[in-house]
């Protein structure tokens, strides 16, 4: 029997909220994973929390201490199997038994070689378990740099859209447009205090002179590291990335062989510049993500341009989708999301991983790949 038909609508409503306040730890704690927990006793929520900040102390933690004692017979919600290893806090499965949790229900697997195990060690100290609840993809869905991170060596990568309902970019080629409103972009710095680095191509840098900071809503934990892919390693004049570099580190990527002087000029501004193969026209992007987890960054969030999503999508590397989609039409005139020749690249791996948000008079659609 799959563990979600043994819930109870109530079982199904504390994880659900369990998931919920989960989210609210994003951009604090990764790239640890975003958990909540709902500890629940004879239908009293007792006590619920999520993981605030990297370092600091887990779901399971949060709620039983505001439980206040209560914990003893409760059922503990949590969105992600409880940890079964001693790191920055103690195994959170261990204190569960230790407050007498009589039941736990979760929602997706710890893929952790060190941090999985914790529904066997709950088990063993006679704890009713039911989980995973969600499927994989789910899981994926709430900690997607965390799960990919757990199977793979190359960093995460989500692709940043914001398009018209024609599906453009841009009202005309190498002009900046302002597509979506002032509620999505302060979405899209939110998002970014959840990924180690924001990634541009060269184009984008002419066409918006972006900072690719975070300024609209609460700095992450740690500053969001910048990367630039510049094949030629040339910025313009007074480029708006160089301001804040002391807080924000940037990385320019560019070709083997370009000028040395370029590249001079970008480290005496602050840069770090990594020559990879490439072309002028384009880097090979295998290298960039190579020496990018080399650099200790799992996560990136790209955000254009075109010709850079293109070649992320072709090449089979994205595993995120963010589409902001906003209600205006820019016509043939406007610049394509997507090649002419999409049917080359293969959609059917997207699935929807959350459902549809509203952002004033903005939508966003969030995809994921799925894994086979």
């Amino acid at each position: 029997m799959a563990p979600h038909s043994i819930l109870s609508p109530q079982d199904s409503a504390h994880l659900e909220w369990a998931r919920r306040i989960a989210r609210r730890g994003w951009g604090r704690v990764h790239p640890n994973p975003v958990v909540g927990c709902v500890l629940v006793r004879e239908g009293r929520v007792v006590g619920e929390g999520f993981h605030e900040v990297f370092g600091g102390p887990h779901a399971e933690i949060v709620a039983l201490e505001r439980a206040l004692g209560e914990a003893e017979g409760a059922t503990a919600y949590v969105s992600l199997e409880p940890c079964n290893h001693q790191g920055k806090t103690p195994p959170c499965a261990e204190a569960l038994i230790s407050a007498g949790v009589t039941r736990v229900v979760y929602g997706a697997a710890d893929p952790g070689e060190e941090s999985g195990g914790g529904a066997e060690t709950l088990r063993a100290a006679g704890v009713e378990v039911v989980g995973p609840v969600w499927s994989p993809a789910t899981g994926r869905a709430e900690n997607p740099a965390f799960q990919h991170a757990a199977r793979h060596e190359t960093p995460f990568v989500a692709l940043k859209l914001a398009m018209s309902l024609d599906a453009r970019i841009a009202a005309t080629s190498g002009e900046r447009t302002r597509v979506t409103g002032v509620d999505a972009e302060r979405e899209v710095h939110r998002l970014r205090t959840g990924f180690d680095a924001v990634m541009v191509g060269a184009g984008t840098v002419v066409a918006d002179d972006p900072r690719l900071t975070v300024r609209l809503v609460p700095a992450g934990r740690q500053a969001t590291r910048r990367i630039l892919l510049l094949p030629d390693a040339e910025l313009p004049v007074g480029a708006a990335v160089l301001r804040d570099v002391p807080d924000a580190p940037l990385h320019v990527f560019c070709r083997e062989g370009a000028s040395e002087a370029a590249m001079e000029h970008l480290e005496a501004a602050g840069a770090h510049v990594h020559p990879v193969p490439g072309t002028p026209e384009a880097l090979d992007l295998e290298a960039v993500l190579g020496v990018s987890r080399g650099l200790g960054i799992r996560s990136i969030l790209c955000e254009g341009g075109r010709m850079l999503a293109d070649s992320l999508l072709r090449e089979r590397r994205v595993q995120r989708l963010y589409l902001f989609v906003a209600p205006v039409t820019f016509g043939e005139d406007g610049v394509p999301a997507f090649p002419a020749d999409a049917g080359a690249l293969v959609w059917s791996d997207f699935q929807p991983a959350m459902e549809p948000e509203a952002f004033g008079r903005d939508t966003l659609l969030v995809f994921d790949r799925q894994e086979g």
